[in-house]
């Protein structure tokens, strides 16, 4: 008899229950099953339930929850009825996978399609969870097409679960009836991942990137606790895009909001693009028959081409590990949902070429239990993911650095800069042992400094904007470029005489301090990691009055704009929350400039000249009539 070429009743033929599916497999054959929360339960189930009927079963899978106990059938048995081959290690329980690492096959996602497609891993059986069909026979994937797109239409054999909670996805998300061998109709819940609790250091990550953010920019966020913080960051951005491998809750409700409207990407305008979600059901209720939302297959989405076409692409992913020359490794971690080599290097790479991209790896700067730094001195036995090569931006709860074209001396300033206080001091004895920098270089009290973020202040000045911000380690060199550019009548009012040369010594002073006893503010502009130097504010502690000694420098073309005012403004409030009395200046009587900045603050000024220098003091208890 002439099989049926019309959808429906090839779809009522091949009807069958979850056990008669399951028992076309044979032993030795592979089988994909379907990733992440669009994994078919009821197949799995029965799988598991059949595992004794079986031998030699490879099961190939991406991301799993492990619906059904597939990795403990397979270490049970040792392996006879079922191995596993897991290509993505990511899962809600990765401290169980953690446990199976002999299971992972390391590859970037956008690879993994044309392993399928090419044959080269052949996939005998493909099981799948689908939405019910529409009026023409097409089936969606609904939650996860990310490699399953490819496993089924390359398969010998593919099973569908038919689920009616399926939500149907726009985009390349569709598998025809007539395309399948099987049809299990089985409704039930979604696997579901609820999103991972907040947390003061995952806050303070987010408010560190969000700061790298720009209006319009196009988002790709991992999965961690620390991507959804710094997505909850973004909350006062606007036109953001949305690129990414996962869509999550928390895109949803920037979403919902207004923040991300997807105008402004400059490819796939006006859309949501992804590959899978993980989320609630409230999430799964937003994709269905979402014409805002486009599912496509891993191997567009995460291809660094595709990803480069994007406006002010930025990549935002967590590591598990990182050292100090930039090597990143993401191996899985009970507090995350991410491991493996992933798709974290497509979008590392993808990010960096496109026009304005920025790729971010954040990491807490410790372990949950404080003992152990993520920062480390130089990688061992860890998987590199990302390559020192490949990093840009790298966040801690203790600031933002920017790695790319970077010496590995200045590397390791940095990042030293943004590790836990704690361990600041032994990771610089161990950059030093290793050569990684010189052997004058000191860290003195700015080991144990934490970076004061609230004295951070965009102003725009004539057009271009200027970052106020205290100085790091890494600004070193910046600050010793900007002295060097002064008119040499500056340099005179600044330290009293000529002066032609200022040495490495001189400039570390200021750059590795402790915000406290010593201060130093600068103004900036460009790109951040690039930025050029073009104020500098600083104050130091005097013991013996406790008054800070204060001194500005301003580049001439940046003079008259109003840059010293907010400068002595900001000195003066973090030297009086800092509990020192008032602030004291030397300068040149002439120096008119310096006695009208001193003059601005809503404090008594007290001026005096012995004859060669002009003192101007004032004393924060001590306000203006």
């Amino acid at each position: 008899m002439a099989k049926s070429l019309y959808w429906a009743d090839n779809y009522l033929e091949k009807r069958q229950s979850a056990d008669q599916a399951i028992q076309r497999i044979h032993s030795g054959q592979r089988v994909f099953i379907g990733s992440a929360c669009g994994e078919p339960q009821a197949l799995v189930r029965a799988l598991a339930d059949q595992a004794h009927t079986f031998t030699g079963l490879e099961i190939v899978r991406m991301m799993s929850n492990e619906s059904a106990p597939l990795t403990e059938i397979a270490t049970k048995s040792y392996e006879t009825s079922f191995s596993i081959r897991q290509i993505y290690l990511g899962a809600a329980r990765s401290e169980y996978f953690a446990r199976n690492l002999r299971f992972v096959t390391p590859m970037n996602i956008s690879d993994v399609p044309l392993l399928f497609r090419s044959r080269k891993l052949p996939i005998d059986v493909a099981l799948i969870q689908v939405s019910p069909p529409d009026d023409f026979g097409w089936m969606s994937l609904g939650v996860s097409v990310d490699v399953t797109q490819a496993a089924a239409m390359s398969a010998t054999r593919v099973i569908a679960q038919v689920n009616s909670r399926m939500p149907r996805v726009m985009g390349r998300s569709f598998v025809h009836v007539n395309d399948v061998d099987c049809i299990v109709e089985q409704e039930e819940e979604l696997l579901t991942i609820e999103p991972a609790p907040r947390s003061e250091i995952a806050t303070w990550i987010g408010r560190h990137i969000s700061r790298l953010i720009d209006d319009g920019a196009t988002l790709q966020v991992g999965l961690d606790a620390n991507s959804q913080a710094t997505v909850q960051a973004l909350a006062q951005k606007n036109d953001l895009g949305f690129h990414s491998q996962y869509l999550t809750n928390d895109i949803m409700h920037l979403y919902a909001i207004g923040v991300i409207t997807n105008r402004k990407k400059g490819f796939n305008d006006g859309k949501l693009v992804a590959s899978a979600a993980l989320g609630t059901k409230e999430l799964y209720e937003f994709l269905h028959d979402n014409p805002a939302i486009e599912f496509h297959p891993s191997d567009y989405v995460n291809d660094p081409y595709i990803i480069s076409r994007h406006n002010r692409m930025v990549s935002m992913n967590v590591a598990s590990a990182i050292d100090l020359t930039g090597q990143v490794s993401s191996e899985a971690v009970a507090q995350t949902l991410f491991a493996g080599v992933s798709g974290i290097g497509d979008f590392v790479r993808g990010a960096r070429r496109s026009p304005g991209g920025k790729s971010i790896i954040m990491l807490r700067s410790t372990t949950p239990d404080g003992n152990k730094s993520r920062i480390i001195p130089m990688m061992q036995n860890e998987a590199v993911v990302v390559t020192r090569g490949d990093v840009q931006y790298v966040a801690t709860e203790y600031g933002v650095v920017n790695l790319f074209g970077k010496s590995l001396q200045e590397r390791v300033i940095a990042m030293i800069s943004i590790a836990h206080p704690d361990f600041r001091d032994e990771l610089f004895q161990a950059a030093k042992e290793a050569g990684l920098v010189g052997p004058e270089r000191t860290l003195g009290e700015a080991a144990k400094a934490v970076y004061p973020v609230s004295l951070e202040e965009k102003i725009v000045v004539d057009g271009e904007t200027i970052t106020i911000r205290p100085a790091k380690p890494v600004d070193e060199r910046r600050i010793q470029e900007h002295y060097y550019r002064l008119d040499k009548d500056d340099i005179f009012l600044r330290f009293f005489h000529e002066k032609t040369s200022f040495e490495r010594w001189e400039v570390e002073n200021k750059s590795q301090i402790d915000y406290i006893k010593d201060m130093t503010l600068i103004g900036v502009v460009g790109e951040s990691g690039f930025d050029r130097v073009v104020a500098v504010a600083e104050y130091l502690l005097l013991l013996e009055s406790n008054m800070a000694e204060v001194a500005f420098t301003v580049s001439r073309e940046f003079q008259g704009k109003g840059l010293g005012k907010i400068f002595i403004k900001k000195i003066a409030d973090a030297a009086r929350e800092n509990g020192i009395s008032g602030l004291v200046a030397y300068t040149a009587a002439h120096n008119q400039p310096m006695i009208r900045l001193f003059k601005t603050l809503p404090y008594k000024v007290k001026t005096t000249f012995d004859g060669e220098a002009l003192t101007l003091s004032c004393k924060f208890d001590q306000l203006k009539d």
